[in-house]
């Protein structure tokens, strides 16, 4: 099964771990449940896909850089003070004068109906204007792995030429970690998103895709099925929500990867983990928190199943907190519980607070 993750041709010893591009935007919750149009008043917070791993990930230990674009209103000052304030690097934050902050607003969800509203303020936000011109290529590959993900992608037409480019095969190129991400809102009319989404993972090295969303997208049914339609990147984690994830890592015979970092030794393997059991507070950003999790056992080169079980962990963190982010177990505290045997695995039962060392976690 893979190793670690290389380190860049400039050198493993001086690579940061993980650089994330894509946008952030500020978001406001609500004070308590109920329409939009009824709540009265609203916290604010941040919300990113790729900010969401970056910040998981220096919550973890790791160094972790995030590289975009927002305007030079307060909201973009929010946004770096606020990703910074995680321990992850924004020197490659670009202002753009002329374009503002992306912002959205959110309700809380209902746990009887799992009904939910969300306003996003986003068109001609700085950051859908990132683009091959304008982005610090230098930074962008300076780490072990760089993350990227299908959102990006939606923003404009400058912004997928960008991940066309990140994504291309290229001497010294870092592993390119690719969350499907497949938001249909997001495309513009007409824009061929399925197809884009099929191409960028195809030519990246980690996938994480959902068997709901590859169904949605790619009228792709089951796990073997999007491994089929994904043979060329090295690991291919795709989640199945209460049934937990599974992780195909290798190549099947034949299949040739350029970009796969030396994948083609490894035989083909499929690993099947279940799902923690989680008494859920919000469900936001618990994609984001697992391949934060994953990625992170990856780094360290755990074996696929712990990699897999980090992943669930750092997003039962994330799961029974309001927010996006949260701090996630202690690495120590992840460990013992991603060690656990199967019947132990399946017993546990994560509530809020569980991350602490000193919480008693439950069993069933």
């Amino acid at each position: 099964m893979p190793g670690p993750v290389a380190g860049t041709a400039a050198g493993a010893a001086t690579a940061i771990d993980v650089v994330c591009l894509g946008e952030s935007m500020v978001t406001f919750l609500p004070s308590r449940p109920g329409r939009l149009a009824d709540v009265p008043t609203f916290g604010r917070g941040i919300g990113g896909a790729e900010s969401n791993v970056a910040c998981a990930l220096a919550a973890a230990g790791h160094s972790a850089t995030w590289v975009s674009r927002v305007g030079t209103d307060g909201f973009g000052d929010h946004l770096v003070e606020t990703v910074a304030g995680y321990g992850v690097g924004t020197g490659a934050v670009r202002r753009d004068p002329e374009r503002p902050t992306g912002i959205y607003f959110r309700t809380a969800t209902d746990r009887a109906t799992d009904v939910h509203e969300v306003a996003y303020y986003r068109a001609g936000s700085a950051a859908s204007a990132m683009s091959v011109h304008n982005v610090p290529y230098e930074d962008v590959f300076a780490g072990r792995v760089l993350h990227l993900s299908g959102i990006t992608a939606a923003l404009s037409a400058q912004c997928l030429e960008l991940l066309h480019d990140l994504t291309e095969p290229r001497a010294g190129r870092p592993l390119v970690s690719f969350d499907v991400n497949h938001r249909p809102g997001l495309w513009r009319t007409g824009a061929a998103g399925p197809d884009v989404l099929l191409d960028l993972a195809r030519r990246s090295d980690l996938v994480f895709v959902g068997e709901d969303e590859a169904q949605e997208a790619w009228g792709v049914r089951g796990a073997e099925a999007i491994r089929e339609a994904l043979p060329e990147p090295g690991v291919v984690v795709v989640k199945r929500g209460a049934d937990g994830v599974s992780v195909f890592s290798g190549l099947r015979p034949g299949t040739h990867s350029p970009t796969a970092g030396g994948a083609e030794d490894v035989p083909a393997l499929r690993v099947d983990v279940p799902a923690l059991r989680v008494d859920v507070v919000a469900p936001v950003g618990a994609g984001d928190a697992f391949a934060a999790g994953f990625l992170s056992a990856t780094l360290r080169g755990l074996p696929v199943r712990e990699r897999a079980r980090h992943g669930h962990l750092m997003a039962a963190a994330v799961l029974t907190v309001p927010g996006d982010l949260t701090q996630p177990p202690a690495r120590a505290h992840a460990d013992r519980l991603a060690a656990l045997d199967d019947d132990a695995w399946g017993r546990l039962r994560l509530g809020p607070g569980w991350t602490g060392d000193d919480q008693e976690v439950r069993t069933t």
